[in-house]
């Protein structure tokens, strides 16, 4: 048997060859980057001084037995004039009491399922519905449940405990939707009513004539005349500027990049590792940047979106006929935002109905579309516990009374538009400091430019 001799090297080794070659090498990558399409498709504007003010109408209902709100963010409030909805303030029009009257009221929100008020309960409170489906339920003959029906945005109950009369809820309230309402406690008008000799002097009179006739929608009672010409009295459209008109005031992100001098002095090559650093630390800054645009209760676009513009899917998926409700909402959409799997959901609603719609180009890439209109993905759009997120339509532009993003140029050591990097110093552990700011907002021109369809459920 003989012994196989090792086969003798007749050339370098590859192992040996690396100590001599240089590495091919990619820059830093990051997972973290997302096509940023909201960022994109803003139109952005100047806002000089840190503020950008929107001037609008104040547009109400006088007469429709609907009390309508504004809203700035997440913060809502009743317009003051709109409380004469109530039947014990019909017709009283004393701008100044109103106003502190709608100061008075507490925001609260409610997720579905959630009690609002308890049948048997003391009704000691008014409660105005901004935003959401609220169910009534109640006893019914044979001592079962029965449903009463169901209250929306504007509707309102609980007027009657404006009068001082101690009673209980007579029925449950529940919310059958994410809800919105703003709550006056008895108390509270009470005080008020004791400090206003003009509030006081109508609720005394208004008591004092008894309850008015009302027809179904808690409005006051036309008297006609059968066989008579005549002009009944309608229900008039009142519009005014608002006093205090919006002003959205730009934000900002930071962060301090710490580079060691060490590492910029020596392996500066052949990537300017400064370079790379802050192309990374400005890539997280944008991201976030576009994150707050979505999601920050004062100037988000989920949160500024108004109330009448917030609609519900018919059946929990995000179908053709909910996106042709967003869509019809307003002239000129722009593009939809939503969340990759909310695309997903919608594409598999099409699907189920025999449909594939045509998709379209955007900058240059392929992207889903409905109606001509791009549906861009965006996964800084939140997704609940339960499975449901939301899907944004919006109008761009100043010119269209659209949406338009914020920001200021020009700013000290301006590295890009409305980003700058200032140099802080080195420490003595030979550290220089960068501090990255970037400063933003997004305003909202006319409220129909921006629409959200709620609770779209992606994981049926």
């Amino acid at each position: 048997m003989t012994t196989t001799e090792p086969e003798q090297r007749l050339s370098l080794g590859t192992a040996a060859a690396r100590k001599l070659a240089t590495t091919t090498k990619t820059a830093p990558q990051m997972q973290g980057i997302t096509p940023r399409w909201l960022l994109k498709m803003l139109p952005w504007e100047e806002a000089k001084g840190g503020a950008y003010r929107v001037n609008r109408r104040l547009t109400y209902t006088v007469g429709d037995g609907r009390v309508s709100f504004t809203n700035v963010g997440a913060d809502i409030r009743v317009v003051p004039q709109e409380l004469s909805e109530l039947a014990l303030l019909r017709g009283f029009d004393d701008e100044d009491t109103l106003v502190a009257l709608a100061d008075r009221f507490v925001q609260h929100e409610y997720q579905p399922g959630d009690v609002i008020v308890e049948r048997g309960t003391p009704a000691d409170e008014v409660v105005l519905i901004a935003h959401g489906k609220v169910g009534k339920v109640g006893p019914g003959e044979y001592g079962d449940e029965v449903d009463l029906g169901s209250l929306a945005d504007g509707d309102h109950f609980g007027e009657e405990v404006l009068s001082g009369v101690e009673r209980n809820w007579l029925f449950t309230a529940k919310a059958l939707t994410p809800v919105i309402v703003l709550k006056l406690r008895s108390a509270a008008f009470q005080d008020l009513n004791g400090r206003s000799e003009l509030l006081s002097q109508h609720v005394q009179n208004a008591l004092a004539s008894g309850e008015k006739p009302q027809n179904a929608r808690g409005e006051a009672s036309i008297d006609l005349s059968s066989g008579h010409d005549g002009e009944p009295w309608l229900p008039g459209t009142f519009a005014d500027y608002e006093l205090a008109p919006r002003e959205y005031e730009l934000t900002v992100a930071q962060t301090v990049l710490r580079v060691h001098t060490r590492i910029t002095d020596l392996y500066n090559g052949p990537m300017n590792q400064l370079d790379e650093q802050l192309r990374l630390t400005i890539e997280a800054l944008r991201e976030r940047q576009e994150y707050d645009l979505i999601n920050n209760r004062d100037f988000g676009m989920l949160h500024n979106a108004d109330l009448s513009s917030r609609i519900h899917t018919r059946s929990g998926p995000p179908t053709p006929d909910d996106l042709d409700e967003l869509f019809s909402r307003r002239r000129k959409t722009k593009f939809f935002l939503a969340h990759p799997r909310t695309i997903a959901a919608f594409g598999r609603e099409c699907t189920k109905r025999g449909l594939y719609p045509e998709g379209t180009v955007v900058d240059g890439k392929a992207v889903n579309a409905w109606r001509g209109c791009p549906i861009l993905p965006s996964d800084k759009i939140p997704i609940s516990e339960t499975g449901t997120s939301s899907i944004i339509a919006m109008r761009t532009g100043v010119d269209d009374n659209g949406v338009i993003g914020l920001h200021q140029t020009g700013l000290p050591d301006e590295y890009q538009p409305g980003l700058n990097v200032r140099f802080q110093g080195i420490t003595e552990q030979a550290i220089a400091t960068y501090l990255v700011s970037t400063y933003y907002s997004a305003a909202v021109l006319v409220p129909d430019a921006l629409g959200v369809l709620e609770n779209v459920e992606i994981a049926r």
